[in-house]
């Protein structure tokens, strides 16, 4: 149904029906002007016929009244004379003309009647309310009726004509015709023109579709066409049927599209490119419409704020940012410098916001842009940047208050004294001694922080480098600590510097040893992962371990876990920093586990080499 419907409302079914419609109503107007003109004609021609005899007879009865000398004579003379014309007339036979003739006095008495055949007339009082306005007013009339004749009824024409004697209205004339003949061949008129315009409406309706069609179908190519270009197919061309308007509009189609194709081509292009830029831009985008509502937003964008495209997309920026309490869009437009803020507590993610406006040329707001840049690693840095100043001045001025307390002290006096003198030189020396160690650990951090330090790498068998530490260790240690050793009886050979892993060994136990508890106990344990190339150290304390929210920072400069006790035992905070900066300058890892009260592990990734029995060839 709705396919038909629709195939109604199509442009060449209207032009058949339009084509139709117009020859319909041209037919129409002709059939009903020529009928309504000829029923007209043949009505009048009818009366004018019938009128003219009822006129003789008029005349013939005035005449009667006048020559006879008795009203028996009148009324014989006057049924002679209806006889007379009612055989002329053929009434009963053919009925062409008049059907019935009676003579009203003016009495209202039906003194002679066409129906009476020759016979004696019959008096009968007429019922007829024409006849008596005609009788009182002394005006012929006339009417159309319906008549019986059997089952059917036929048209008759009713004429009353008033008889004046000497001024004297003696009665009236009475003449019933039949006129359905002149409808009976309207009808069949009527019915020739229906058949005719049936006839000329399929012959019309066959060729208003051709025609049509000659019209519609390059229309319609056009509009398969557009539709094409709606879903974005461009390369099809509309065919060409002459050279009339249709076929230049045709042309001019065909021109259209193929700029069309070409500006879109160009815009995807466009298109494209700046997706790209945007998307792999290390900043976040944000796009919105004049009312602030989000439509564009990039992958960094995205990222940053730890929600998804349908989470994003239509609510307001300044929603999104969480920022609708403190600031407007107008504000942030004045903002040139932008503002810092949280936007991803997951992740303490910082970022700068920067809002411009999109103006269109005609000076309208058509959206606005936000440009989130990631400023967590800046402000972290310059956050270690003034933690680092503070950590090496409170560092620097703890010995040097000591060493100046110490210094006035004998300055006053006390190297005088045998027994404080030599004291208050050894804790000068000891804070001496302190400072340099710190000023050494930054030096050299400073060193590796800009590149300047090379390593001196060597291939050895690391077994027998950790064995060699370890020997060390225990002979300084004595028996106030075990150490355990799970290492590999296989050599495993690595290139290092044997000096900075040195290093990084002797921070590692020297601080699994400080901070043991009890009967000191340092584990080793060495694997080797063949598949990767790769080893692993672990060195397991018995100490006091380390709160969990902590080892991670275990090995930031300056970071300590206990600061009193950590000062105490004349540690600077960098041991574990330095030794960071020399596994990653190794390609190796390190970090650490730890279970407050069960002690600490330290892991130690570093890359090993597979040697064949070609590479000890000299």
């Amino acid at each position: 149904m709705k396919k038909f419907l629709k195939n109604l409302q199509s442009l060449h079914i209207k032009l058949v029906l339009i084509y139709v419609l117009l020859i319909i109503i041209g037919m129409q107007i002709i059939g009903l002007y020529f009928t309504n003109n000829l029923e007209k004609e043949l009505t009048e021609n009818f009366k004018g016929n019938v009128t003219r005899q009822v006129k003789q007879i008029d005349y013939d009865i005035q005449k009667a009244y006048q020559d006879s000398g008795s009203a028996e004579n009148t009324q014989s003379e006057i049924q002679n004379i209806v006889d007379e014309y009612s055989s002329r007339s053929g009434i009963g036979e053919s009925r062409s003309d008049i059907d019935d003739i009676r003579v009203v006095n003016s009495d209202e008495l039906v003194i002679v009647s066409s129906k009476n055949n020759g016979n004696s007339p019959s008096i009968q009082k007429n019922k007829d309310t024409q006849i008596q306005k005609a009788l009182s007013l002394g005006t012929g009339n006339d009417r159309i009726q319906l008549r019986n004749i059997g089952s059917s009824k036929e048209r008759v024409w009713v004429l009353n004509e008033p008889i004046t004697v000497n001024d004297r209205l003696v009665g009236v004339i009475h003449v019933e015709s039949t006129i359905e003949t002149i409808y009976q061949q309207l009808d069949k008129i009527n019915q020739i023109f229906i058949i005719g315009t049936g006839l000329s409406l399929l012959i019309t309706g066959i060729l208003g579709f051709f025609i049509a069609r000659t019209i519609t179908k390059p229309i319609a190519d056009m509009r398969n066409q557009a539709l094409e270009m709606s879903k974005g197919n461009y390369t099809n061309r509309v065919k060409v049927y002459g050279g009339d308007e249709i076929g230049e509009l045709a042309l001019t189609f065909n021109n259209l599209a193929k700029r069309v194709q070409e500006a879109q081509a160009n815009t995807e292009s466009e298109k494209r490119r700046l997706d790209s830029v945007i998307t792999h831009m290390s900043d976040g985008v944000i796009a919105t419409d004049r009312r602030g509502r989000v439509r564009i937003v990039n992958d960094m964008a995205l990222k940053m704020l730890d929600m998804n495209r349908d989470e994003i997309e239509g609510r307001h920026v300044l929603d999104v940012l969480k920022i609708e309490e403190h600031y407007s869009m107008e504000e942030l437009q004045d903002n040139s410098g932008g503002i810092i803020m949280d936007i991803n507590e997951k992740e303490q993610l910082i970022v700068r916001a920067s809002f411009s406006t999109i103006i269109q040329d005609t000076g309208f707001i058509n959206g606005y842009i936000a440009v989130l840049h990631d400023v967590t690693e800046q402000h972290h840095v310059e956050n270690e940047r003034r933690e680092f100043v503070a950590n090496v001045s409170h560092e620097l001025r703890t010995p040097l208050t000591s060493m100046r307390s110490y210094i006035e002290a004998l300055e006053e006096g006390a190297w005088q004294n045998p027994e404080l003198a030599p004291q208050f030189l050894t804790v000068t020396r000891e804070e001496t001694d302190r400072m340099i160690r710190l000023v050494n650990d930054l030096l050299q951090l400073s060193k590796m922080d800009n590149s300047g330090e090379v390593l001196s790498k060597e291939l050895i068998d690391f077994n027998m480098f950790i064995h060699k530490i370890i020997n060390r260790f225990e002979m300084t240690e004595g028996k106030n600590a075990t150490f355990v050793r799970d290492i590999p009886k296989a050599g495993i050979f690595v290139e290092i510097d044997p000096d900075k892993m040195t290093q990084v060994f002797d921070n590692v136990i020297s601080n699994a040893l400080k901070y043991s508890k009890g009967k000191k106990k340092v584990e080793f344990h060495v694997k080797q992962n063949m598949l990767f190339n790769r080893m692993t150290i672990q060195i397991k304390d018995n100490g006091i371990g380390i709160p969990l929210n902590k080892v991670d920072k275990i090995f930031d400069r300056f970071f300590r876990v206990d600061k009193a006790r950590t000062r105490n035992m004349g540690g600077t905070g960098l041991g574990l920093a330095i030794s960071k900066e020399i596994v990653e300058a190794h390609d190796g890892r390190i970090w650490a586990n730890s279970k407050e009260g069960q002690g600490t592990s330290v892991y130690i990734t570093l890359p090993c080499e597979v040697l064949d029995d070609g590479d000890w060839d000299v």
